[in-house]
């Protein structure tokens, strides 16, 4: 099972900055605030049985390959928007507006960056998940399975992966980097815990379906 650092290595962030008109430092920073931004609005979304079955027919809907070899030609903005747009709710924008305010981010980059690298956080997921049914008794099709509650099922399982892909990613934005806009910033940006709690914990509450 790759982790979410992997994912981040394999990304064509010069590719991207061409898209979203930016440098590619720029973008990494961006880049590196974002994907756990995301992240983190889909753990809030899995904290619940039905926003977790909710997430697991997405994931049946998001070819796990796209996370081995991550390439725009295969990543529809159209269908990002979609999964933002579920992942936030009418929060989006205040999401935005906070992540933009860290370090030197800019509200824009952030915004383009959302539904390009949302198909690809949930193609990582469901990448994820199909290793950690494959290992059980589970069907390794995440539409086929349901969660059953808190204390076990599918909704414990994304609970755990996307727990453990958000510490790695707080561990290593904190890892000797001065803030989210730093250039050449790591999975993280200098993003610790507290500070995307602080930012996803007020607004989305007990998650989202």
């Amino acid at each position: 099972m790759s982790d979410i650092s992997t994912l981040f290595s394999q990304l064509p962030i010069d590719q991207i900055a061409e898209q979203v008109g930016a440098s590619p430092e720029e973008t990494r920073a961006a880049v590196g605030a974002v994907l756990p931004a995301l992240l983190g609005g889909l753990q809030a979304n899995a904290q619940d049985p039905a926003g977790a079955a909710s997430l697991a027919q997405a994931l049946g809907q998001h070819d796990p390959a796209l996370a081995e070899q991550p390439s725009l030609d295969q990543v529809d903005t159209g269908d990002g928007h979609k999964i933002v747009g579920h992942i936030f709710g009418a929060q989006q924008n205040e999401v935005v507006n906070r992540l933009g305010g860290l370090g030197s981010l800019n509200q824009g980059l952030v915004g383009k960056l959302m539904p390009i690298l949302a198909p690809i956080v949930l193609a990582w997921l469901a990448k994820q998940l199909q290793g950690q049914l494959a290992g059980g008794a589970a069907s390794a099709d995440p539409a086929e399975s349901q969660p059953q509650g808190a204390q076990g099922g599918i909704g414990d399982i994304l609970g755990q992966i996307l727990t453990g892909a958000l510490t790695q990613a707080a561990g290593q934005g904190g890892a000797g980097q001065a803030g989210a806009g730093q250039a050449g910033g790591g999975l993280g940006g200098g993003l610790g815990g507290g500070v995307l709690g602080s930012i996803l914990g007020g607004l989305l509450g007990g998650g989202r379906r």
